[in-house]
């Protein structure tokens, strides 16, 4: 891409709200100074340039994000009460954050509190749930969590909860119980967004059935162009538009780059040949640090690009963002290594005919209408 169409993305993305709905900051705090949500903020100074994470206040400055998804995940090795402690003490993580930085943060609930904050030039600040284990099968906990902040919930994460099949587990329900449709429906009822990232597309058909109201996938790419099972299928892409709904696209290598979900496969088999949990996202990190294998290929823009431009020919423009996933993964794409490299994206974008109009539904217009449609 040329220096000019570099300059020119950074200048639209200076305008315009660009949104992401994925990231894991709070979660990698956590790993780095423990549980207490307190120390786990004051561990790390993110005014400074932090080479072991994706995100930090000066990369998240040159990347020009302005509406942040604050992912509250929670492993699935956690279960019942202490699920609901840990999605608690995440999202202490995020409102500590914003308390420590406020002329950087600003906790939005609601799209005009998010159009708000980027006038304000800080960054929005808003809460996602990562797994539906986290409520512990409680419609109370959920309602709880929305009158902390929380915006969406995913319904799974990589293990099926007792009322949704996920897309990494051996399904049981085929999709959603009789629960998992009240859930959704409470979920509507409350201005919580349903998030289809991490759940089988049999869940993704099911909740689109019951769901009043648009939903969202944080972070997901398309199937048909790498199957991989964490990506969404095309005929779940096209009920897009009748629901109001916003596929994210995602950066996470294996899921846009079909040579590096190959090589992901080949970890997998050899992880369960070894007796171990490949869904176990810490697990996994260990093993193919050690693991005697191929060099793992290289995902690029290009591979990115690729899915969006598929998403948007299949959902259509007004139902397509962007959900980085950093700090949730090892590594991203060349080019898109950190919070820095919207720019880098959108360059691209404009390179291949993209109208800044149209980028500007991407970066973040499109999820502000849902939220603003799903304000409560």
């Amino acid at each position: 891409m040329t220096s000019g169409e570099l300059a020119r993305a950074t200048a639209m993305l200076d305008s315009v709200i660009l949104a992401d709905g994925h990231n894991d900051l709070p979660w990698e705090l956590r790993n780095r100074s423990g549980p207490n949500p307190v120390k786990a903020v004051a561990g790390t100074d993110l005014i400074v340039s932090q080479p072991g994470l994706h995100t930090d206040f000066p990369k998240l400055r040159a990347g020009r994000l302005s509406l942040q998804f604050w992912s509250v995940y929670v492993p699935c090795t956690y279960e019942g009460h202490s699920a609901v402690t840990a999605v608690l003490e995440q999202i202490e993580v995020v409102h500590q954050l914003i308390e420590r930085y406020p002329d950087k943060l600003a906790l939005a609930t609601t799209a005009d509190e998010a159009e708000a904050a980027f006038r304000s030039g800080r960054i929005a600040s808003l809460l996602g749930a990562e797994g539906g284990h986290s409520i512990a099968e409680s419609l109370g906990v959920l309602r709880i969590l929305r009158r902390l902040g929380v915006r969406y919930m995913t319904l799974t994460h990589n293990y099926n909860t007792p009322w949704a099949d996920s897309a990494t587990d051996e399904p049981v329900h085929g999709g959603l119980t009789e629960f998992g449709r009240e859930i959704v429906r409470e979920m509507n009822e409350i201005g919580m967004l349903v998030d289809l990232s991490h759940v089988a597309p049999s869940t993704m058909r099911d909740a689109l059935s019951v769901s009043t109201s648009p939903v969202i996938f944080s972070h997901s790419s398309c199937l048909a162009v790498n199957d991989h099972p964490r990506n969404i299928p095309d005929d779940v892409l096209a009920m897009l538009p009748g629901n109001g709904g916003v596929a994210m696209v995602t950066f996470v290598p294996a899921f846009v780059s079909p040579a590096v979900a190959a090589w992901d496969l080949e970890l997998k088999a050899a992880m369960e040949a070894a007796g171990e949990d490949y869904r176990q996202l810490d697990l996994r990190s260990k093993f193919a640090e050690g693991w005697n294998g191929p060099v793992k290929p290289k995902a690029g823009v290009d591979d990115v690009v690729a899915h969006i431009e598929h998403a948007r020919e299949v959902a259509g423009i007004d139902h397509i963002g962007l959900g980085g996933d950093y700090d949730g993964v090892g590594e991203l794409p060349q080019g898109l290594e950190d919070v820095s490299g919207y720019p880098v994206l959108f360059a691209a974008l404009l390179e291949r005919g993209w109208s800044e109009a149209d980028c500007a539904k991407l970066a973040g217009a499109n999820t502000v209408r849902v939220l603003r449609e799903t304000d409560s």
